[in-house]
């Protein structure tokens, strides 16, 4: 009797806990989403790596949530740092060497917040995100967000550092392939959106436009075969990640030809 009084006793703990649990995972959640509506992406970040550091796997929603924030908060420093590197280039070909070392040293600052938020989504990404999902399009997502967010550590970095993230970006966006090749149609939005962004890295940071037009080319021209099977709300998806696929191609191969 004391024993399953102690038992009954731990379950309700446990119960209660779990509760306390999903109240602070909503809360969250919720000014994630706030964050969201007023533009404060650092702190949207903030709130879905909290949500995400839970035992509850992110559901569609919040996987958006999560990528939006971090999307925007990245990408809001790599267009400071594209800006101020062309301020510090433009400085050193004046010869102004004052002017030049204010730019880099401001270069350097945006660099570092570009890093740590980098750093912070990769880890949250290895650690949790990849080993705890369950569907085919969480892992195909996650797989291309660790690609991402390598090669954007690469387009910043020289040497040794630049050749890390390059292999461990051509790595994710591989093993994100294998599943969404295995387990996802070819007209699926996660499929072709891996494909898009598996492509524009070969052409940016591998300086390999033969292999980003095959990886792309194939993606799109795999997909039109299918596209009519397709229900409406999806094809509307799909077919805005083929138009950029098809940009894309159009831009790569008219460079290739001039």
């Amino acid at each position: 009797q004391v024993a399953i009084s102690a038992r009954s006793e731990r379950e309700l703990e446990v119960k209660a806990m779990g509760e306390k649990d999903g109240a602070i995972r909503e809360h969250e959640v919720y000014f994630a989403t706030l964050a969201e509506q007023a533009e404060r992406y650092d702190e949207m970040a903030d709130h879905m790596r909290a949500v995400a550091l839970f035992d509850q796997e992110l559901d569609p929603e919040e996987r958006n949530l999560l990528a939006v924030a971090f999307k925007q908060a990245v990408g809001q420093r790599r267009s400071s740092w594209r800006i101020v590197c062309r301020v510090e280039q433009d400085e050193q070909a004046k010869g102004n060497h004052m002017s030049t070392a204010s730019a880099r040293t401001y270069r350097k600052k945006i660099e570092n917040e570009l890093i740590g938020l980098c750093q912070t989504i990769l880890a949250l990404l290895s650690d949790k995100l990849i080993p705890g999902a369950t569907t085919a399009e969480a892992k195909v997502s996650f797989h291309k967000a660790q690609g991402d967010y390598y090669r954007y550590l690469a387009e910043i970095s020289d040497d040794v550092d630049r050749t890390r993230a390059t292999t461990a970006a051509k790595v994710a966006y591989e093993d994100g392939t294998k599943v969404a090749e295995t387990s996802l149609k070819v007209t699926s939005s996660f499929r072709l959106g891996l494909a898009l962004n598996h492509a524009v890295f070969y052409y940016e940071v591998m300086n390999a436009p033969t292999e980003a037009v095959r990886i792309g080319r194939k993606a799109f021209e795999d997909a039109v075969r299918e596209i009519d099977n397709l229900g409406e709300d999806s094809a509307k998806e799909s077919a805005l990640v083929m138009q950029l696929l098809r940009d894309n191609l159009t831009l790569w191969t008219s460079d290739a030809s001039h």
